[in-house]
């Protein structure tokens, strides 16, 4: 079993520290603790003492796994137990009667699902893009709730509202730039937050999704987004290899996106991470 997304898509270069780059595949060193990579993303927006990424890292007997395609909540259904996304990807979608997709937001490993405190009833469908690993979060929202995790509490208040302008940016998407602006802010939003949980670099970054996903989380046809990608790789802004997707230009396609973060504190929490899982005895 692969602890994270990134090792199950290329293949492996062992090295002591960090990433490496091989001919254009991003490879990384075998994490041995799965929640490491929750750990990273929620280290990324506030300090954690040491007993709360030690409950975080419990959480690791906790998993379960989910095929690709597979629907893990169901719209409509009630909020039940939390959980964290250690490895794969998922995205929240809702589907029309005639079979057309819109997906609101792809969720990548470090992401959590239901850590709010909203109550009622799912307001979309959740679905496996990838093969999926999650792990039931509740121990963690009772720690929080009981005022026994202050820093998970802080990340999580960070958290959301980030959430929320994930979701913003998605409806600018859709609703007012060009297929080339969305392509290029899509590709540059995924690699912040991958970049924050480890899984990427300031350019390189896993891709694992189908052109038709994209499509549909673009709202675009598949053949439009196609085009969309070769002309960037014509223009030499963008490389796509063997799941890996390359930014070359990557200010010019902030520009051209007019790309916002999200992520705050991103690239000094994104090159603090190392020095912080060290301090607490876990390998970066």
């Amino acid at each position: 079993m692969s602890p994270g997304y990134a090792l199950t898509m290329m293949r492996l270069e062992p090295r002591e520290h960090g990433v490496r780059w091989m001919t254009g595949r991003l490879t990384s060193r075998i994490a041995p603790r799965p929640l490491d990579v929750v750990v990273r993303r929620l280290r990324a927006v506030a300090a954690l003492s040491h007993a709360e990424v030690e409950l975080l890292r419990s959480l690791g007997e906790r998993r379960e796994r989910r095929i690709a395609g597979e629907e893990v909540v169901s719209e409509g259904a009630p909020i039940s137990r939390p959980l964290f996304i250690t490895s794969g990807w998922a995205c929240r979608q809702r589907v029309l009667p005639d079979g057309r997709r819109q997906i609101f937001n792809i969720l990548v490993p470090g992401d959590g699902i239901g850590l709010t405190l909203r109550t009622g009833s799912e307001l979309s469908g959740l679905h496996a893009l990838t093969a999926l690993e999650v792990v039931d979060a509740q121990p963690v929202l009772d720690a929080v709730n009981a005022g026994r995790a202050p820093g998970v509490a802080r990340a999580l208040a960070v958290l959301e509202p980030m959430e929320h302008k994930l979701l913003l940016d998605h409806i600018v998407r859709l609703g007012r730039q060009t297929a080339y602006e969305r392509v290029a802010h899509f590709l540059l939003e995924l690699q912040g937050r991958l970049q924050v949980a480890g899984l990427g670099d300031s350019q390189r970054f896993p891709l694992p999704l189908t052109q038709e996903i994209m499509a549909d989380a673009l709202g675009l046809s598949i053949v439009h987004v196609n085009r969309t990608l070769q002309q960037l790789r014509r223009e030499k802004l963008i490389e796509l290899r063997s799941g890996v997707t390359i930014l070359l230009e990557r200010e010019l396609l902030a520009s051209i996106a007019d790309y916002r973060p999200a992520e705050p504190r991103a690239t000094s929490a994104a090159s603090g991470v190392a020095a912080s899982l060290e301090g607490s005895g876990a390998p970066a």
